[in-house]
Protein backbone atom coordinates (compact mmCIF):
# COMPACT_ATOMS: atom_id res chain seq x y z
CA UNK A 1 0.00 0.00 0.00
CA UNK A 2 2.81 2.30 1.08
CA UNK A 3 4.39 3.37 -2.68
CA UNK A 4 6.92 5.12 -1.48
CA UNK A 5 7.97 3.66 1.74
CA UNK A 6 11.44 2.16 -0.11
CA UNK A 7 11.81 4.46 -2.73
CA UNK A 8 15.07 5.80 -3.08
CA UNK A 9 15.30 9.35 -4.58
CA UNK A 10 17.98 11.45 -4.46
CA UNK A 11 16.30 14.68 -2.65
CA UNK A 12 13.66 13.51 -0.44
CA UNK A 13 11.76 10.38 0.40
CA UNK A 14 8.47 10.05 2.37
CA UNK A 15 8.17 8.71 5.88
CA UNK A 16 5.96 5.86 7.09
CA UNK A 17 2.17 5.58 7.67
CA UNK A 18 2.83 5.05 11.04
CA UNK A 19 4.73 9.02 11.13
CA UNK A 20 1.62 10.42 9.63
CA UNK A 21 -0.88 8.20 12.64
CA UNK A 22 0.30 10.50 15.31
CA UNK A 23 -1.98 12.88 13.94
CA UNK A 24 -4.92 11.22 13.25
CA UNK A 25 -7.30 9.02 11.03
CA UNK A 26 -7.88 12.32 8.52
CA UNK A 27 -3.89 12.71 8.00
CA UNK A 28 -3.41 8.94 7.77
CA UNK A 29 -6.35 8.90 5.06
CA UNK A 30 -4.45 12.49 3.23
CA UNK A 31 -1.38 10.61 3.16
CA UNK A 32 -2.28 7.72 1.71
CA UNK A 33 -3.63 9.70 -0.78
CA UNK A 34 -0.56 12.12 -1.32
CA UNK A 35 1.28 8.62 -1.52
CA UNK A 36 -0.50 7.12 -4.04
CA UNK A 37 -0.76 10.00 -6.41
CA UNK A 38 3.47 10.11 -5.68
CA UNK A 39 3.63 6.71 -6.85
CA UNK A 40 1.48 7.20 -10.12
CA UNK A 41 4.09 9.97 -10.93
CA UNK A 42 7.30 8.67 -11.05
CA UNK A 43 8.87 8.74 -14.60
CA UNK A 44 6.29 11.26 -15.67
CA UNK A 45 7.49 14.67 -17.17
CA UNK A 46 8.54 17.96 -14.65
CA UNK A 47 5.17 19.88 -16.16
CA UNK A 48 2.66 16.88 -15.21
CA UNK A 49 4.56 16.76 -11.69
CA UNK A 50 3.93 20.20 -11.03
CA UNK A 51 0.60 20.38 -12.17
CA UNK A 52 -0.69 17.06 -10.09
CA UNK A 53 1.10 18.41 -7.26
CA UNK A 54 -0.13 21.59 -7.08
CA UNK A 55 -3.97 20.37 -7.85
CA UNK A 56 -3.94 18.07 -5.23
CA UNK A 57 -2.87 20.65 -2.69
CA UNK A 58 -5.74 23.12 -3.87
CA UNK A 59 -8.52 20.52 -4.14
CA UNK A 60 -7.61 18.35 -1.06
CA UNK A 61 -6.76 20.71 1.78
CA UNK A 62 -8.41 23.92 2.94
CA UNK A 63 -6.99 27.24 3.28
CA UNK A 64 -6.97 28.29 7.14
CA UNK A 65 -4.79 30.96 8.55
CA UNK A 66 -2.83 29.81 11.08
CA UNK A 67 -4.42 31.81 14.03
CA UNK A 68 -7.69 29.59 13.23
CA UNK A 69 -5.96 26.61 12.65
CA UNK A 70 -3.46 27.01 15.41
CA UNK A 71 -4.20 29.52 17.37
CA UNK A 72 -1.15 31.12 16.61
CA UNK A 73 -0.14 34.42 13.93
CA UNK A 74 2.51 32.28 12.00
CA UNK A 75 3.16 28.58 12.21
CA UNK A 76 4.64 27.21 9.31
CA UNK A 77 3.46 22.99 9.90
CA UNK A 78 4.95 19.87 8.13
CA UNK A 79 3.01 18.15 5.54
CA UNK A 80 1.76 15.39 7.81
CA UNK A 81 0.70 18.29 10.53
CA UNK A 82 -0.87 19.94 7.88
CA UNK A 83 -2.62 16.64 6.80
CA UNK A 84 -3.79 16.26 10.37
CA UNK A 85 -6.11 19.43 10.38
CA UNK A 86 -6.98 18.99 6.55
CA UNK A 87 -6.22 22.90 6.30
CA UNK A 88 -3.15 25.05 5.94
CA UNK A 89 -1.98 28.44 4.80
CA UNK A 90 0.01 29.67 1.77
CA UNK A 91 3.46 28.65 3.77
CA UNK A 92 2.30 24.52 4.57
CA UNK A 93 1.01 24.84 0.81
CA UNK A 94 4.49 25.80 -0.63
CA UNK A 95 6.14 23.43 2.03
CA UNK A 96 3.62 20.12 0.65
CA UNK A 97 4.39 21.07 -2.66
CA UNK A 98 7.86 21.53 -2.71
CA UNK A 99 9.04 18.87 -0.28
CA UNK A 100 6.30 16.97 -2.62
CA UNK A 101 8.67 18.16 -5.66
CA UNK A 102 11.47 16.64 -4.31
CA UNK A 103 10.46 13.00 -3.16
CA UNK A 104 9.37 13.03 -7.18
CA UNK A 105 13.05 13.46 -7.92
CA UNK A 106 12.72 17.46 -8.77
CA UNK A 107 16.06 18.47 -8.48
CA UNK A 108 16.52 20.95 -5.72
CA UNK A 109 17.77 23.75 -7.56
CA UNK A 110 15.04 23.80 -9.61
CA UNK A 111 12.83 24.92 -6.30
CA UNK A 112 12.73 27.72 -4.15
CA UNK A 113 9.98 29.06 -1.67
CA UNK A 114 9.44 32.51 -2.48
CA UNK A 115 8.52 35.06 -0.01
CA UNK A 116 6.13 37.84 -1.42
CA UNK A 117 4.08 40.65 -1.11
CA UNK A 118 0.48 40.30 -2.90
CA UNK A 119 -1.57 43.13 -3.68
CA UNK A 120 -5.25 42.79 -2.85
CA UNK A 121 -7.87 44.41 -5.19
CA UNK A 122 -5.57 44.60 -8.66
CA UNK A 123 -2.58 46.37 -9.16
CA UNK A 124 -4.17 49.53 -8.84
CA UNK A 125 -4.15 48.89 -4.72
CA UNK A 126 -1.84 49.54 -2.39
CA UNK A 127 -2.97 47.26 0.03
CA UNK A 128 -0.72 44.05 0.28
CA UNK A 129 -0.13 41.42 2.39
CA UNK A 130 2.43 38.77 3.14
CA UNK A 131 2.14 35.96 1.02
CA UNK A 132 4.48 33.03 -0.25
CA UNK A 133 4.43 30.59 -3.17
CA UNK A 134 6.81 27.98 -4.47
CA UNK A 135 8.51 28.85 -8.13
CA UNK A 136 10.24 25.97 -10.32
CA UNK A 137 12.86 26.96 -12.28
CA UNK A 138 13.25 24.48 -15.61
CA UNK A 139 16.48 26.41 -15.62
CA UNK A 140 18.94 28.67 -14.21
CA UNK A 141 18.25 31.31 -16.82
CA UNK A 142 14.61 30.22 -16.88
CA UNK A 143 11.47 32.57 -15.80
CA UNK A 144 10.13 30.88 -12.87
CA UNK A 145 6.47 28.93 -12.69
CA UNK A 146 4.42 29.74 -10.03
CA UNK A 147 2.65 27.58 -7.93
CA UNK A 148 0.14 29.50 -5.32
CA UNK A 149 -1.91 28.50 -2.94
CA UNK A 150 -4.75 31.06 -4.55
CA UNK A 151 -4.69 30.57 -7.68
CA UNK A 152 -5.35 27.08 -9.81
CA UNK A 153 -3.46 28.08 -12.77
CA UNK A 154 0.72 27.81 -13.08
CA UNK A 155 1.73 30.76 -14.52
CA UNK A 156 4.83 32.49 -15.27
CA UNK A 157 5.88 35.17 -13.14
CA UNK A 158 5.66 37.71 -15.40
CA UNK A 159 2.08 36.76 -15.54
CA UNK A 160 1.84 37.50 -11.39
CA UNK A 161 2.57 41.40 -11.25
CA UNK A 162 0.39 41.37 -8.35
CA UNK A 163 3.65 39.57 -6.51
CA UNK A 164 6.44 41.02 -5.23
CA UNK A 165 9.29 38.95 -4.39
CA UNK A 166 11.27 40.04 -1.02
CA UNK A 167 12.93 36.78 -0.28
CA UNK A 168 13.29 33.33 -1.87
CA UNK A 169 15.19 30.23 0.04
CA UNK A 170 15.26 26.38 -0.61
CA UNK A 171 17.11 23.83 1.70
CA UNK A 172 20.58 25.17 0.29
CA UNK A 173 20.42 28.86 0.87
CA UNK A 174 18.46 32.12 0.84
CA UNK A 175 18.43 34.57 -1.68
CA UNK A 176 17.77 38.74 -1.15
CA UNK A 177 17.78 40.00 -5.06
CA UNK A 178 20.78 38.26 -6.55
CA UNK A 179 22.69 38.29 -3.01
CA UNK A 180 22.98 34.57 -1.10
CA UNK A 181 23.08 33.66 2.79
CA UNK A 182 23.04 30.92 4.64
CA UNK A 183 19.64 29.42 4.78
CA UNK A 184 19.90 28.95 8.55
CA UNK A 185 19.41 32.12 9.87
CA UNK A 186 15.47 31.54 8.91
CA UNK A 187 14.62 30.18 12.13
CA UNK A 188 10.93 29.10 10.80
CA UNK A 189 12.45 27.02 8.32
CA UNK A 190 15.50 25.55 10.28
CA UNK A 191 12.54 24.56 12.99
CA UNK A 192 9.95 23.19 10.30
CA UNK A 193 13.11 21.03 8.64
CA UNK A 194 13.73 19.59 11.83
CA UNK A 195 10.40 18.42 12.30
CA UNK A 196 10.22 16.75 9.15
CA UNK A 197 12.94 15.15 9.68
CA UNK A 198 11.82 13.90 13.07
CA UNK A 199 8.45 12.38 11.26
CA UNK A 200 11.03 9.93 9.28
CA UNK A 201 11.33 12.58 5.77
CA UNK A 202 15.07 12.26 4.02
CA UNK A 203 17.01 15.12 2.36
Amino acid sequence: MLLLAGLCVAAASLPTERAAARYGPRAVALFREWNQQLGGLQGVEERQKLSEVNQFFNRRILYREDIDNWGVQDYWATPLEMFGKGAGDCEDFSIGKYISLLVLGVPPDKLRLIYVKARIGGLGSTISQAHMVLAYYASPSAEPLILDSLVTSIDPASQRPDLIPVFSFNAQGLWVGTRSSDVSKLTRWRQVMDKMKNEGFTF
